[in-house]
């Protein structure tokens, strides 16, 4: 992995290539920034980083990658927001979309928003879930605090997985391999929890 990404993992440039696939992965999933964040925590457990005084280091990648994701669910919840009847059709003709906007409102109601952050693991579901919240017109003080948590939670998450990788298995394609695995089984799981039907409460609960 670290030589198919190049040169990358040890230039600054890194943080500016992570920043952007993470933003821009909500509007296309297929977007490889789990990879690349991945790729450049086993770049730091290769022995680069802050102790030898080049880059990738850990914590500003877990925090460029943990805005990014935060700035780009708060892009798709605004444009959600504004996009009018058009955009409130598209979603009415999504079964996958309509569940996730019903889901959302309803734990965002409660003061609880578990599922934004479940739903930041799960493919595609970071997009169905800022879109869902911003076509539903949530309150930005309801979304934005889980919004943050699930971009921290998902970047140590990745970062973690890269740099436990490449320091127990070496900086091979081997711990690479694990790591995107350890990260696609969380994200089966995300949605699998995310599409279980929602028990029915009786009258009066």
């Amino acid at each position: 992995m670290l030589e198919s990404v190049g040169p990358l993992t040890g230039s600054p440039w890194i943080y500016a290539v992570v920043a952007l696939s993470v933003l821009f992965d909500v509007f296309l999933p297929v977007l490889p920034s789990g990879v690349l964040v991945i790729a450049a925590a086993t770049a730091a457990a290769a022995g680069t980083g802050a102790a030898t005084g080049n880059v990738p280091d850990l914590l500003p990648l877990t925090l460029t990658a943990a805005t990014a994701s935060v700035l780009g669910d708060l892009v798709a919840f605004r444009l959600a927001w504004r996009g009018g009847e058009r955009l409130d059709r598209a979603i009415a003709r999504s079964r996958r979309l309509t569940g996730a906007q019903e889901r959302l409102g309803a734990a965002l109601s409660r003061g609880g928003g578990a599922l934004v952050v479940i739903a930041r693991f799960a493919p595609a579901g970071r997009s169905v879930v800022s879109l869902g919240a911003g076509a539903a017109h949530r309150r930005v003080r309801e979304f934005l605090p889980w919004s943050i948590l699930a971009g921290l939670a998902w970047a140590a998450y990745s970062v973690a997985l890269g740099y436990f990788g490449g320091h127990l298995l070496g900086t091979t394609w081997l711990a690479t391999g694990v790591s995107l695995v350890a990260l696609f089984g969380a994200g089966a799981g995300a949605a699998y929890l995310i599409r279980r039907p929602v028990p029915e409460t009786g009258p009066g609960v």
